[in-house]
């Protein structure tokens, strides 16, 4: 039996009408101004674009509050040097429907300024001007130099001129302030050419007290992570940054700063410093012999730099030191630990407490890679469970104190990523943490006076320094 279902009466056809004007008009306010709730998860969405996607979106919502862009040129705008002129702004010329894409035209259309990206090659970054890869063969292949320009940093920029028939004319790239590499086009190829600018080299005064880590309190006075690396280096002999730093321990640092243009550009190196740690100061002076050998030496000559330095690991954290009744954590029974652990992430570096000869670089039963360096007739360090070794560490070869020989790992009997580090005298486990370290020879006696009239400037200089540093505090 079939039921007759009555029929909803049909809506007049102007209404229909209406009705779909006002959702297109919703659906296009959405597209254009899209609510802060979906700008947020376009957001959220968009993270993994990277950090070009970022401000493009960042770009957007200034523009809606009516700010001038705060990120940089739009990574959809045409490459070129003319990215940031006045016809790449909105209002200027721009397609104020979408800003973000609007062309640019450059004022020399053969000249293109590419920045890398996160992921680009030299290949990629060649196409993005509209050459190929026999272009690119035939620049990277004009020299052993011009292999160089395939080693790229993100951020680094490339500036390309191309010849009317599109070939490439020239490549150049700003390595840094200090260095400007040249590919240019001539009859007979390319000429690679490097420009270097001689910086000027002048001192500076750093201060610091120690709060909660030697690389926040140098960072916060002003020094380079490769400055504060130099500093540990200076004071290692005598200071182990693994444990003896203490909150109030105080740095100054008297280092060479190279300057262009008013602009500093790099750091050089420490003429002098002092640390004080527990309460007690060492002083360092930089200081070249008549030989041309360069060393460290503490204000009144003393050598400091010792037969070994007290840590073969940077800034490590000691995870079990030296004992004769501890448990094994592997082996579940007591056995002597003759040596020291230090804990650090895998890969870090290790470096040869003194110089001497390898007597082993391979497995080593329990030890997993292990190297024993024998250091005359009376000491041996052995340093075990390496991820691997540094290139050319073998049996045999010799080695500088200071030198890496290998990288924190967890080979062997070992629950995580440590060095195992061991310190022999005539054959006898000592702890090396107590040991009481050979000194190295201080400055010769006819040097001492060519010393002292270097380190006595240096050190008035930093007692000037500091009482000035104080008396402005105080007002």
């Amino acid at each position: 039996m079939t039921q007759n279902i009555p029929k909803a009466p049909p809506y007049p056809k102007s209404h229909i009408l209406a009705a779909s004007g006002v959702a297109a008009l919703l659906s296009l306010a959405l597209l254009v101004f899209p609510s802060r709730e979906v700008e947020a998860q376009k957001t959220f969405l968009d993270l993994d674009l990277g950090s070009e996607a970022e401000l493009v979106l960042q770009e957007k919502d200034d523009l809606r509050a009516g700010q001038p862009a705060s990120g940089a040129a739009s990574p959809f705008a045409k490459i070129g040097p003319s990215a940031d002129s006045a016809e790449n702004s909105v209002g200027d010329g721009a397609d104020e429907k979408n800003p973000a894409t609007a062309d640019t035209t450059p004022s020399d259309p053969n000249q293109h300024s590419v920045t890398v990206s996160n992921g680009d090659t030299l290949s990629t970054v060649f196409a993005k001007v509209g050459l190929n890869a026999n272009d690119l063969h035939e620049a990277l292949n004009s020299s052993k130099e011009a292999k160089q320009f395939s080693r790229l940093k993100v951020g680094q920029v490339l500036d390309f001129q191309l010849g009317d028939d599109g070939k490439l004319k020239s490549l150049q790239s700003k390595l840094s302030e200090l260095e400007t590499i040249r590919l240019s086009r001539d009859a007979d190829g390319f000429d690679f050419q490097r420009d270097q600018v001689k910086p000027e080299v002048v001192t500076a005064y750093s201060h610091g007290v120690i709060n909660s880590s030697l690389f926040l309190s140098a960072k916060r006075a002003g020094l380079s992570h490769g400055l504060t690396m130099d500093l540990a280096n200076v004071f290692g002999y005598d200071i182990d940054f693994a444990m003896d730093i203490r909150e109030g321990d105080e740095f100054e640092v008297i280092y060479e700063e190279k300057v262009v243009n008013g602009k500093r550009v790099g750091t050089g190196d420490i003429l002098s410093a002092r640390f004080t740690n527990r309460g007690k100061t060492y002083t360092a002076v930089r200081y070249t012999n008549k030989q041309g050998a360069t060393s460290y030496y503490s204000a009144n000559g003393e050598s400091m730099r010792k037969a070994f330095i007290r840590t073969p690991v940077d800034f490590a954290r000691i995870s079990s030191r030296f004992s004769t009744g501890r448990k094994h954590p592997i082996l579940n029974k007591i056995r002597a630990h003759k040596g020291v652990d230090y804990a650090a992430p895998r890969g870090t570096p290790i470096k040869a407490a003194g110089d001497g000869k390898i007597a082993l670089a391979g497995r080593n039963g329990g030890y997993g890679n292990t190297v024993i360096i024998q250091h005359g007739q009376r000491y041996r360090t052995l340093y075990a469970h390496m991820q691997g070794f540094a290139k050319g560490i073998r049996n045999g070869v010799n080695v500088k104190q200071g030198q890496i020989i290998g990288y924190i790992g967890t080979t062997g009997l070992s629950t995580g990523p440590h060095l195992h580090y061991e310190f022999q005298v005539n054959g006898v486990h000592v702890d090396p943490l107590s040991q009481k370290l050979p000194m190295a020879d201080p400055i010769a006696a006819s040097e001492k006076q060519r010393f002292m009239q270097l380190s006595k400037p240096l050190m008035a200089r930093m007692d000037q320094e500091k009482a000035t540093m104080l008396a402005s505090n105080k007002q």
